[in-house]
């Protein structure tokens, strides 16, 4: 299984610059390869092959004068941006065949060097290394130096390869690839008999079967008159001046303070809930509908997209169940003592009394309860099922760990 570890990287200012060159190597490197495949496209002819591709925009491009200056950074990140291309377009005709989970990849656009986030790639044969004394070690990159780095943690392996990213907020982080050992990661979490399920809320962030309330943090309510400040003097700054690029990079730092704070929070959270329980039963919620109500605002700083992918992620590498149930099962209006649905409940109702059994409801708790029993996590001491067959159980596979953008290995 492989995990990407990021660390925060300190260039100094020549080393600014080498990365910047770099960046801008790499996006025109790119953007040639974009246009030399839409060009044999509008004219009719056979895809070029990579091999190709990289012998005329790269190696024969360095000999000419207008793109000479391909030769003064490495060659592995030029390499390694063509591979970029390719595997864009690889995903657009996927997604096209539908072949390829999850939303839909239109084609490749063209990079622009005014875009929020830039990155370049360097493997193992571009011979990168760490060096330094414990505690003080540096990535040496080719042709950029020993860039400072802020060790977090020490890596687990030897990583395969190094991104170094540049974000909207101005800030630089090397992103390691690394390969995990399975056995390894089995051992730091041992098996519990313990089961849980999950109920997702906005009065609370989760709500567990175990009667346990998590408080929404809502760090972008939170930041919200910290946000409007800046981006109020943004709109103010005239187009086109330095002083309206710092008051970007002041907005974009603000959000990326709020965005770092609620990964660290689903990141503590998901690593909790994993190392204490067995089996976890979520609800597979429908979040881009959501996003489309009056209550977007809330759902979206609440982020259960990025926590269940956490979730997903730490249960694969540690052994752990993880059941998504479908999101159409009547978890809110099912009496988990007696199995009766009752009627719709609007979301202002916390509280209802069963009337069949006449037991006394927490909206969220319930809601929890039977979310872990259609997941088929809810046992008798003795193992037999509870309830059985009162709600489905509906089961999933837990997927393969896929790195988003900003997500870290915790």
């Amino acid at each position: 299984m492989q995990l990407r570890y990021a660390f925060r990287l300190y260039p100094d200012t020549v080393q600014q610059a080498a990365l910047a060159k770099a960046f801008g190597c790499a996006r025109v490197v790119f953007n040639d390869a974009v246009r030399a495949r839409e060009d044999a496209r509008k004219a009719g002819e056979p895809v070029p092959a990579a091999g190709e591709l990289s012998r005329k925009l790269i190696t024969e491009a360095k000999r000419t004068a207008g793109r000479s200056w391909l030769g003064e950074v490495s060659a592995v990140v030029l390499q390694q941006s063509l591979r970029d291309a390719e595997a864009a377009y690889r995903n657009f005709f996927a997604s096209l065949k539908g072949a390829r989970k999850g939303p839909r990849r239109g084609a490749p656009r063209f990079k622009s060097r005014k875009d929020s986030r830039q990155s370049i790639r360097f493997t193992a044969n571009a011979r990168w290394n760490i060096t330094g004394s414990i505690g003080q070690e540096r990535l040496n990159l080719p042709k950029i130096g020993a860039v400072k780095v802020k060790w977090s943690r020490p890596l687990p392996a030897t990583p395969s390869s190094v991104t170094v990213i540049k974000d909207a907020a101005g800030r630089f982080f090397a992103s390691f690839v690394i390969d995990t050992d399975p056995a390894a990661d089995k051992a730091r979490m041992p098996q519990t008999d313990r089961t849980i399920g999950i109920d997702l809320g906005l009065t609370h962030f989760a709500v567990l079967s175990d009667g346990t309330k998590i408080d929404s943090p809502r760090f972008l309510r939170r930041a919200e008159k910290k946000l409007k400040k800046a981006q109020r003097e943004l709109s103010r700054k005239q187009k086109g001046s330095k002083n309206r690029a710092r008051a970007r990079r002041k907005v974009a730092r603000a959000h990326a303070k709020v965005a770092d704070a609620r990964c660290e929070f689903h990141h503590q959270l998901s690593t909790r809930l994993i190392s204490e329980n067995q089996g976890i039963a979520v609800e597979d919620l429908s979040v881009a509908g959501l996003g489309r109500t009056r209550l977007a605002k809330s759902v979206h700083d609440a982020g259960w997209s990025s926590f269940i992918g956490m979730l997903t992620y730490k249960a694969e590498r540690y052994g752990r169940t993880l059941v998504k149930i479908g999101r159409f099962e009547p978890t809110s209006r099912t009496c988990h003592a007696c199995g009766v649905v009752d009627g719709p409940k609007p979301l202002n109702v916390r509280e209802w009394t069963c009337s069949a059994c006449g037991t006394v409801h927490d909206r969220d708790h319930n809601a929890a309860i039977n979310v872990k029993t259609a997941a088929g996590l809810a046992v008798s001491a003795c193992g037999a099922p509870v309830r059985p067959g009162a709600i489905p159980a509906q089961r999933e596979e837990t997927g393969s760990h896929g790195f988003p953008t900003g997500n870290h290995a915790a």
